[in-house]
């Protein structure tokens, strides 16, 4: 709320009434940041978050109005490591602007040469560049929820401790999960894995999994093109586990275990998710991964 609002609210309240401060509206680029945003602000704020579900909100494209909607923000959080590639082509108020990634900016992992492909409304894309899921590694993702909750408190001063107590728990939360995929990754020992998508590239440095991956879609059933470049990875990298991004078609779980290949889920969750939340999705995904060192 601006000073002069506020004022001439005050003007038609009673002397002694607490005027209901107006929420704080903040622009998430992703999911995860909607999330923290929630978890740590709840009612304080109004979140603008414009991405459909079908979507990758790292190769949105926005409307004319949904930029609009995040340069009339109060607060703008953004991914950063290159995620949001629609952001080059605008104006975003720096003041208002947080890059969430930061404070861990010279751990980037750079992606070379990655082939183009396509999938969803976003148009062809490739995945060359700066690799952007960073909060699977989940130290980072802390170190972003943090970023967010400095930012959240600078605008809502009157919540701070609010805020600090709702980080402190979100962090709780984060690390016990943190710790369970320390702990799976030992127990694999570097054993192959392979992934259906380029995304896990924090994920596999934080928790030490020797980890291939193939570029392709859980909705599609893989071609013989496809099945025959995964047979000649399988040849060096003897991987007995297949990560995918989401759930796969039942005729591909099928094909991958013609070579040998036992099929888990690890949702990176970075959009909104058809049930649950992103701490439950995570959680979820632990226990996938939690299940390929059963014995």
């Amino acid at each position: 709320m601006s000073m002069k609002t506020l004022f001439a609210a005050l003007l038609f309240v009673p002397f002694g009434l607490v005027v209901a401060e107006a929420p704080v509206r903040v622009a998430v680029a992703n999911y995860p940041l909607k999330y923290f945003t929630e978890r740590l602000a709840g009612a304080h704020v109004e979140i603008v978050y414009p991405v459909s579900a079908d979507e990758d909100p790292a190769f949105w494209k926005p409307k004319d109005d949904e930029v609009a909607a995040f340069q009339k923000a109060d607060v703008i959080l953004m991914n950063g490591a290159t995620y949001s590639k629609w952001a080059d082509k605008v104006t975003l108020p720096r003041r208002k602007t947080v890059d969430t990634a930061a404070g861990f900016k010279d751990k980037f992992i750079v992606v070379a040469n990655a082939t183009k492909h396509s999938h969803g409304p976003g148009g062809e894309h490739s995945h060359s560049g700066t690799a952007f899921t960073t909060w699977l590694d989940l130290q980072q993702a802390i170190t972003q929820a943090k970023a967010v909750s400095e930012a959240l408190t600078k605008k809502l001063p009157a919540a701070k401790d609010e805020i600090e107590k709702n980080f402190a728990a979100l962090r709780a939360d984060i690390e016990a999960l943190d710790t369970r995929l320390l702990a799976a990754g030992k127990k694999l020992a570097n054993q192959p894995l392979v992934a259906s998508h380029p995304v896990y590239q924090y994920f596999a440095r934080r928790y030490a999994l020797h980890l291939k991956d193939v570029l392709w879609e859980p909705e599609e059933v893989p071609t013989a093109e496809q099945m025959a470049d995964l047979k000649k990875i399988l040849t060096a990298h003897a991987a007995k586990w297949m990560i995918w991004e989401g759930e796969p078609a039942k005729e591909s779980v099928a094909k991958v275990q013609t070579l040998g290949l036992q099929s888990i889920v690890f949702d990176p969750c970075g959009n909104t998710p058809g049930s649950g939340d992103w701490l439950s999705v995570m959680k979820d995904n632990v226990a996938a991964l939690e299940k390929i060192t059963a014995p």
